[in-house]
């Protein structure tokens, strides 16, 4: 059988009025070049499809580099028309742009709650856990109610300046859903791995995240 990982990314490109958002490049482009590398096929949707609005690109980077060259051959697929029965994880991608599309956007939670309730691995870094906050399962509950987590902190956002722009504050909504925050210091790795639910704090994390996925799935394998 395939192994196939869907990557997920926003496509809200206003920060508030503040500046230009989108997609966090690296938090996609590290984790899909690990994902390939062990031998999975990656896809990558867009809650509108398309091509999806960019933040933080490094054209020093190759590996962003080779991603924003490989989906730019053709648009990215809508969410709604995504088959989650395809895939074994997915990874929702940050960057502020999530925290306008992914709570409250119906293919968001559609794909989350379908891998997950399939047996498969619900990963997400930095904002990307945006699309947890409303993620709740066949039986009404959230996926994150009594799980431990990771995502960018209350800190990391004053620090980013925008603590009063986004719509919420991300770790607090978290924990009103039940979830364990479990914060790192600002800017380094930390990823939490709670059973099928993998998640990262921010940049940093989206590497060694994509690494613990692997895990998961290998161990769900034998």
């Amino acid at each position: 059988m395939t192994k196939r990982i869907l990557i997920a990314l926003t496509s809200h490109d206003d920060l508030g009025g503040v500046e230009r958002t989108g997609y966090y490049v690296p938090e996609a482009a590290h984790p899909w070049e690990i994902f390939r590398k062990a031998g999975y096929e990656v896809d990558v949707a867009s809650v509108r499809g398309g091509q999806p609005p960019q933040d933080g690109f490094d054209a020093a980077d190759e590996t962003q580099v080779a991603f924003l060259a490989a989906i730019g051959e053709r648009d990215t697929d809508r969410l709604a028309d995504v088959d989650a029965s395809r895939y074994d994880a997915v990874l929702y991608a940050g960057g502020h742009g999530t925290m306008w599309d992914f709570p409250d956007d119906p293919d968001v939670i559609r794909v989350g709650r379908e891998v997950y309730e399939r047996g498969g691995v619900v990963a997400a870094v930095c904002h990307g856990p945006s699309a947890l906050v409303n993620l709740t399962l066949s039986d009404g509950s959230y996926l994150v109610a009594g799980k431990r987590v990771a995502a960018f902190t209350n800190e990391e956002e004053r620090l980013r300046g925008v603590a009063d722009v986004v719509p919420f504050l991300l770790a607090d909504k978290l924990v009103e859903r039940g979830a364990e925050h479990q914060p790192g210091a600002n800017w380094q790795a930390q990823v939490v791995v709670d059973g099928r639910l993998a998640t990262g704090q921010n940049p940093a994390s989206a590497a060694p995240l994509a690494e613990r996925v692997l895990d998961v799935l290998a161990e769900r394998r034998d």
